[in-house]
């Protein structure tokens, strides 16, 4: 069972952190280690870049590191290319180092055999030049969206700004009161026993649920279907369907991870309530979902067409004593796309 102290790391830090919380937990962030040697092979793909590196230990015998990094999504924001570096490469990387493995690390910094340093992380600084660095492109940085096109109404793709809360309670402060999450005594117990590992709802690449799903940072977009809705998000390639009335939807559909939506469209907001969501989860740090809870969404554009402004209300007695309110947005980025997922989990 975990300590309250880690308790309360995990249970309030935003969703948009907890939905790559296996990084902390099979890492320390607090720690940062260097090595030095070559890249053997490289493997790009989702949720997370491989890579197995070659060092010398002082004893002079040969070493072999594997290497994590951030997810091919989030390099592809960053400008960063799978050219940018291959096997047969000499490198030096520095991270954090694997918990559990001696000659295991999450790389932040990687100082190529050109001198360019490739930063991994949209808040990472250079570590050993002051040179030509590859890194996340100013566009992924902004916190304020392009407004030249309000025509397009909701229907673009939509980007989660790097540096922008990502999926937070509203009433959030910033020492994290308990109030944020109202947590049944239930529910409590579920997280203090949850081992953020081995229960891990993405784990093998299982694809998220209603409500979790919405806290991914990579783009989403917002299409017409027919008569309906789709909102097709890059992780784990979901497409959720929104249905534009109640004669449109199922009449008695089974429960599913994604639920059934119904939504209204009015002027500059998008009005959708979710029910019917099998997935057990209300986030990916241990806090449960019953399957009676209800989910409330609002999409509301600003005028000038820059920004979507989301809130989440779930309702959900069996673990919360009141509703949670949960906030983000998105922005819009000419160019940006969806690109396939294409979660892979094998090593």
């Amino acid at each position: 069972m975990r300590t309250q102290a880690e308790l309360l790391s995990l249970l309030f830090l935003p969703l948009s952190a907890l939905g790559h919380h296996s990084v902390s937990a099979n890492f320390d962030p607090e720690s940062v280690i260097e090595i030095e040697g070559q890249v053997t092979e490289v493997l790009w793909r989702n949720p997370h870049v491989h890579m197995t590196v070659e060092t010398t230990t002082a004893s002079g015998e040969p070493a072999i590191w594997e290497v994590e990094a951030t997810s091919l999504s989030n390099l592809r924001r960053f400008d960063i290319t799978p050219d940018f570096l291959a096997a047969g490469d000499h490198v030096k990387i520095a991270g954090n180092p694997a918990r559990r493995s001696a000659n295991g690390m999450y790389a932040r910094n990687i100082l190529l055999p050109d001198g360019r340093e490739a930063l991994l992380e949209a808040n990472a600084t250079p570590r050993w030049s002051s040179g030509e660095t590859v890194a996340a492109s100013a566009t992924t940085l902004v916190t304020d969206g392009d407004g030249s096109r309000p025509d397009l109404g909701f229907f673009r793709v939509w980007s989660t700004p790097s540096r922008a809360p990502m999926l937070f309670p509203e009433n959030v402060n910033s020492n994290f009161d308990m109030n944020s999450y109202p947590l049944t005594a239930a529910a409590r117990a579920a997280v203090a026993d949850f081992d953020p590992i081995a229960d891990s709802p993405t784990l093998n690449c299982a694809p998220k649920g209603m409500p979790t799903i919405m806290e991914e940072p990579y783009p989403m977009e917002i299409v017409r279907q027919g008569e309906n809705l789709q909102l097709r998000l890059e992780e784990y390639d979901t497409v959720r369907t929104i249905y534009l009335s109640e004669a449109a939807a199922p009449a008695n559909p089974q429960p599913s991870r994604l639920g059934r939506s119904i939504g209204r469209l009015e002027d500059n907001t998008l009005t959708v309530t979710t029910t019917g969501a099998s997935y057990p989860h209300f986030d990916v740090a241990g806090i449960p979902q019953s399957a009676a809870a209800t989910h409330l969404e609002q999409f509301t554009l600003k005028p000038d067409g820059s920004r979507l402004d989301y809130t989440l209300t779930v309702t959900d007695p069996a673990n919360f004593t009141t509703p949670v309110t949960l906030k983000k947005y998105w922005i819009w980025i000419p160019g940006v796309q969806v690109h396939p997922y294409q979660c892979d989990s094998t090593p």
